[in-house]
């Protein structure tokens, strides 16, 4: 009888270990262990213009809950204020000069050979998906990393996408967004016996363009937005907020004040139409019907409070401050800051807003750090987690902001800059254009109007901020001015 019940508990020993987690490399491939992901991305929505932010009339109910339930950063900023650098530095936690992405001309090639943290995840065990805008040039085909694929040609189109799915051609019928959408939700539905990330990059709310093989656009359709039929006659009558540097001709700033060939000077005759901006937030209503639709699957199938939801921008988008409009690119407020909201119960405290600097850059290590994956050294950002936990750790308190010039828009010619923010200042200099530099006290000058670079009473922040700009170059390993 003893021997009997020796090999019994022998047997129920090797049933208890046959069930435990195996793991791989030191890492547990448990399910139940690791967060899924959701990560979205909207081209060119500005930092102000979600309920949560405090617009007057725009209501964002689903996107603002991910804020109400979890955290906002209401300092976040990307390194490169244009599409193609700032999606590289998403997926790579790297400045512009690292990952070589530069511009929006064709870096197709150069894409391919990105380290992403998708790529990371996945070889960790994620499944993986990548649905909606590329944007490194026009090939649409499927990048390393990614079990599903669906994306399309270079800035897509608002209807009937045709769209490159897993490698082949389909041409779907209806609004983009809504359709982008619905892959992600049917990918969220899907069974899955591995921890999944779902990466969807909006076209919307850019607006509706064509572009070149060399990263031109034709810029007659520029301000051309098209909402979904539904939304039409949202905020309709409702009076548009402006800003202070609204329509206001640049003063103090030479590199804006050139003559560039035929183009008008700046000012309020530069605008953007208040039609194109109702036009713009209309197309944002798709993506927040999108929203509640992925919270709704996430629920629907269990995995809710166990997926890490992000929604942020990939840059900002003048609406007539200094005159600018149909650009992102400079260093000014507009164009650099971005809307950054993230959900995780497990480790965030719901209604959690930190104040900290927080970098497109950082993304990728808080990501991986959530998921248990190593983070490569060449990781230039850092992790939020911190942050995210309701810890007070020693921060950032300035960061570079860089871009590399190009021939896209002709009035942002020659305008490629080194930068630095801190929680005062901003110096601005510019690498083609002599004499032309900006500096800006942004507790007195919150709109940036009057560029106090040659005052004698701002020579000291000056100097102090070169030096500071210098250490971040230094640092990052960008080029030396």
């Amino acid at each position: 009888m003893t021997t009997v019940r020796l090999l019994w508990s022998w047997i129920i020993l090797l049933a208890l270990l046959l069930a435990l987690p195996l793991s791989n490399s030191g890492q547990s491939v448990a399910v139940p262990t690791r967060p899924n992901i959701v990560f979205i991305l909207v081209d060119d929505l500005r930092w102000d213009e979600l309920g949560i932010a405090g617009h007057p009339f725009i209501k964002t109910p689903n996107i603002d809950r991910i804020a109400h339930e979890g955290a906002m950063f209401r300092n976040a900023f990307m390194t490169t204020p244009l599409c193609s650098p700032s999606r590289a530095s998403f997926l790579t936690g790297q400045y512009a000069h690292t990952h070589g992405i530069i511009d929006n001309v064709d870096r197709s090639a150069a894409s391919y050979q990105l380290v992403t943290f998708p790529q990371l995840l996945h070889q960790a065990g994620y499944e993986s998906a990548f649905i909606g805008k590329w944007h490194m040039g026009n090939d649409e085909k499927p990048r390393p990393g990614f079990d599903r694929w669906v994306s399309f040609k270079g800035q897509g189109t608002y209807i009937d996408p045709p769209i490159n799915e897993d490698g082949r051609q389909v041409k779907r019928t209806g609004y983009t967004t809504d359709i982008l959408n619905g892959y992600a939700v049917e990918f969220i539905k899907r069974r899955h016996d591995k921890p999944f990330l779902v990466y969807l990059a909006h076209k919307a709310i850019h607006p509706e363009v064509t572009q070149n093989d060399d990263g031109s656009v034709d810029l007659t359709a520029a301000e051309r937005f098209i909402p979904a039929r539904r939304h039409e006659t949202a905020f309709v009558g409702k009076r548009i907020p402006h800003r202070p540097n609204y329509g206001r001709a640049p003063e103090g700033k030479p590199a804006l004040q050139r003559q560039i060939g035929n183009l008008p000077p700046l000012g309020a005759a530069t605008v953007t139409s208040d039609q194109a901006i109702l036009e713009r937030q209309q197309t944002l209503l798709a993506i927040e019907d999108g929203v509640g639709e992925i919270l709704k699957a996430l629920k629907a199938t269990g995995q809710l409070d166990n997926t890490v939801i992000v929604f942020t921008s990939d840059n900002g988008y003048f609406y007539g401050e200094h005159g600018l409009s149909v650009e992102r690119r400079l260093a000014y407020e507009e164009s650099i800051r971005l809307p950054l909201l993230m959900r995780y119960p497990k480790v965030i405290r719901a209604g959690t807003v930190r104040d900290e600097f927080a970098l497109n850059i950082d993304l990728a290590p808080t990501l991986l750090s959530l998921a248990g994956v190593g983070v490569p050294d060449k990781v230039q950002g850092r992790s939020l987690l911190p942050l995210l936990k309701g810890e007070r750790p020693a921060w950032r308190d300035s960061f570079l902001i860089e871009l590399y010039s190009d021939k896209v828009f002709p009035r942002i010619s020659q305008m490629g800059y080194k930068a630095v923010r801190n929680g005062r200042w901003k110096y601005i200099h510019y690498l083609e254009l002599d004499g032309m530099d900006e500096l800006y006290d942004l507790k007195s000058d919150p709109y940036e109007m009057k560029n106090v670079i040659k005052e004698p009473g701002a020579k000291k922040a000056l100097q102090q901020m070169k030096v500071e700009l210098e250490r971040l170059l230094r640092e990052t390993k960008a080029d030396q001015l």
